[in-house]
């Protein structure tokens, strides 16, 4: 990392109904801390009978982790777990070796109609534990510590790793910053340097940092080094993401990450001639992509 600030464009897909903004992987970025994958969803109002519907897909050598501010998602996967995920809540799947999962819109909300707004990341596992046994966690919101500061203006849930002397229970492999903060308008928050990356992402609302101003959809890498300190223009929902670097670059292609080629060409034959294992009352195969 650098001594300067950095801002993080995305790149914006449009998923039926739903607009997904991508920060990482980026050209300027590959990673932060852990984390080699950051993506905005929503928000977006669904209509009656419409939802989300990522079909089975598989992983290696990453966590990925749900978050949501608004909505419900169902998870399923090839290990059995069935498991709906709402706002507060973390989902932590560990792929490893490998694991196959799919991520739909839940019955009820589908039929009524719902919001829905959250963040999805991928944690790259470190290289000793790339081939782990997969597993899955899911963390009630009321099971993560949370913290208020600033006379009560600004409130911290700790998601996953540690922060403001603060431990999640979620189990990570390295390291890790990443805290929810929800900020009343005028509030400051400082963001001390016992990480050595740390980045910032505002979901809703604005802030003002290092003369920077941040509003919704937007990303800030900070500098290695010093205390930085934040101001939100307006009510504002945030994440403080980062931690110890990578052991190594990592290379990503379609839903593998691994530090090595030859494991994501394994990854693709074994997916082509379905190795990876099925999900429960799931019947669907998506093909290898062209690139």
């Amino acid at each position: 990392m650098s001594d300067q600030f950095q801002a993080i464009e995305p790149r914006i897909h449009d998923v039926g109904h739903l607009e997904v903004a991508r920060f990482l992987p980026h050209v300027l970025r590959r990673h932060l801390g852990p984390f080699v994958f950051f993506d905005h969803i929503g928000p977006a109002q669904m209509p009656p009978g419409i939802g989300m519907d990522v079909r089975p897909h598989p992983h290696i050598g990453l966590a990925t982790v749900t978050y949501l501010f608004d909505g419900a998602i169902e998870h399923r996967d090839s290990l059995g777990f069935d498991q709906v995920i709402r706002p507060g809540d973390v989902n932590w799947m560990t792929a490893g070796r490998g694991i196959v999962h799919s991520e739909r819109t839940p019955a009820a909300e589908r039929a009524a109609g719902h919001r829905v707004h959250g963040i999805q990341t991928w944690v790259a596992l470190p290289q000793t534990d790339e081939e782990t046994a997969p597993a899955f966690h899911h963390h009630p919101a009321a099971t993560l510590p949370t913290l208020s500061l600033d006379e009560g203006r600004v409130r911290l849930r700790v998601v996953a790793g540690d922060a403001y002397g603060l431990t999640s229970p979620v189990q990570v492999f390295t390291r890790t910053l990443y805290v929810a903060v929800e900020c009343d308008a005028g509030a400051r928050l400082t963001i001390h340097d016992d990480h050595r990356e740390r980045g910032i992402h505002v979901a809703d609302g604005a802030v003002a940092i290092g003369g920077h101003t941040l509003t919704a959809s937007r990303m800030l890498v900070l500098p290695e080094r010093g205390a930085c300190e934040l101001q939100a223009l307006a009510p504002t929902r945030l994440f403080l993401f980062g931690g110890d670097p990578l052991d190594g670059e990592r290379y990503i292609w379609w839903n593998f990450v691994s530090s090595r080629r030859e494991r994501i060409e394994q990854a693709k034959r074994d997916w082509t001639e379905q190795r990876f294992g099925q999900v429960p009352s799931e019947t669907e195969f998506i093909p290898l992509p062209d690139r």
